[in-house]
C-alpha cells in the first residue's frame, strides 16, 4: 500500500471473502460503471478546463461542454450514492468489499453540493433574468475555487482505480466476467446523448447573452460618462 492509499484508507474493512469466491456482480458491476465515467468526465472537464483559458473567444463551447457534462454528472453521482448507501444499509456484498475511504467519504457530501453549485449557478448565469447575472457570476466564480480544490483531492485518490476500471467493459475478457456491460455502456452513452440534446437547446442562447451583456455594459458607461458630463458643467 502506497503512503497516499495509507493517507486516504481509514476505516473498517469488511470480512474478506474465501479464495477463489467470485466477486458480486452488483458491486463489480457498479465500480465499473463509476470508473467508465469517471473517465469520461475527466475529459470533458479537461476539455472544459481549457476553454477557460480563452472564455472570451471559447464561451460557447464552455456553454456547450458544461451542458453535456450535467447527464453523466448525475449518473456518477447516482453510482456513488448507490454504493453509499448499500454499505450503510448493510448490504453483505458492500460490506465485504469495505468502506469507502475515510477522507473521501467525508469530502464527498461536499464534492456533490460543490458540484452542483457550480454547473447550477453557471446554467442559472446563462438563462437566469439580467438582474441577477452578477450575482450568479460571484456564486459560479467562488464555487467553482472550492470545487477545484476537492475535485483535484478526488481525482488523484481515484485515478489508478479509474484507469484500472474504465476500460474493463470494452475488453473482451475482462467483458464477459460481469454482466451487464452493454446495458451500463448504454447508459453512459444515453447520458452523453442527452447532455449533447441539452447543448444544442442551450447553445443559441449564448449570442444574445453576450449582446446583452455587451448592450448592458455599454448603457452603464453611457450613463456614467453621461453623468460625469454633467458634472463637469
Amino acid at each position: 500500500m502506497t503512503a497516499w492509499e495509507a493517507a486516504v484508507t481509514r476505516g473498517r474493512q469488511g470480512p474478506v471473502p474465501e479464495e477463489g469466491e467470485e466477486p458480486d456482480e452488483g458491486v463489480e458491476s457498479n465500480a465499473r460503471l463509476t470508473g467508465m465515467t469517471a473517465a469520461v468526465l475527466l475529459v470533458l472537464l479537461a476539455v472544459e478546463g481549457f476553454t477557460i483559458l480563452r472564455i472570451g473567444r471559447l464561451l460557447t463551447l464552455h456553454v456547450v461542454i458544461g451542458m453535456v457534462l450535467v447527464p453523466p454528472t448525475l449518473l456518477k453521482i447516482g453510482s456513488t450514492t448507490w454504493r453509499f448507501a448499500r454499505y450503510y444499509l448493510g448490504s453483505p456484498a458492500y460490506t465485504r468489499k469495505g468502506p469507502p475511504p475515510a477522507l473521501l467519504r467525508l469530502l464527498g457530501p461536499f464534492l456533490v453540493v460543490l458540484t452542483v453549485a457550480v454547473i447550477g449557478s453557471g446554467i442559472a448565469l446563462l438563462l437566469g433574468p439580467t438582474s441577477t447575472r452578477s450575482q450568479f457570476l460571484l456564486l459560479h466564480k467562488a464555487t467553482f475555487v472550492l470545487w477545484l480544490a476537492a475535485m483535484a483531492f478526488h481525482v488523484l485518490a481515484h485515478i489508478v482505480d479509474t484507469a484500472r476500471l474504465a476500460p474493463k467493459d470494452f475488453y473482451w475478457r475482462t467483458r464477459r466476467q460481469v454482466r451487464g456491460a452493454s446495458t451500463r455502456q448504454w447508459a453512459l452513452v444515453g447520458a452523453l446523448c442527452i447532455g449533447l440534446l441539452l447543448a444544442v437547446l442551450v447553445a443559441p442562447k449564448v449570442g444574445p447573452w453576450r449582446v446583452e451583456r455587451t448592450t448592458g455594459h455599454s448603457a452603464i458607461n453611457g450613463h456614467l460618462s453621461t453623468t460625469d458630463h454633467v458634472r463637469q458643467h
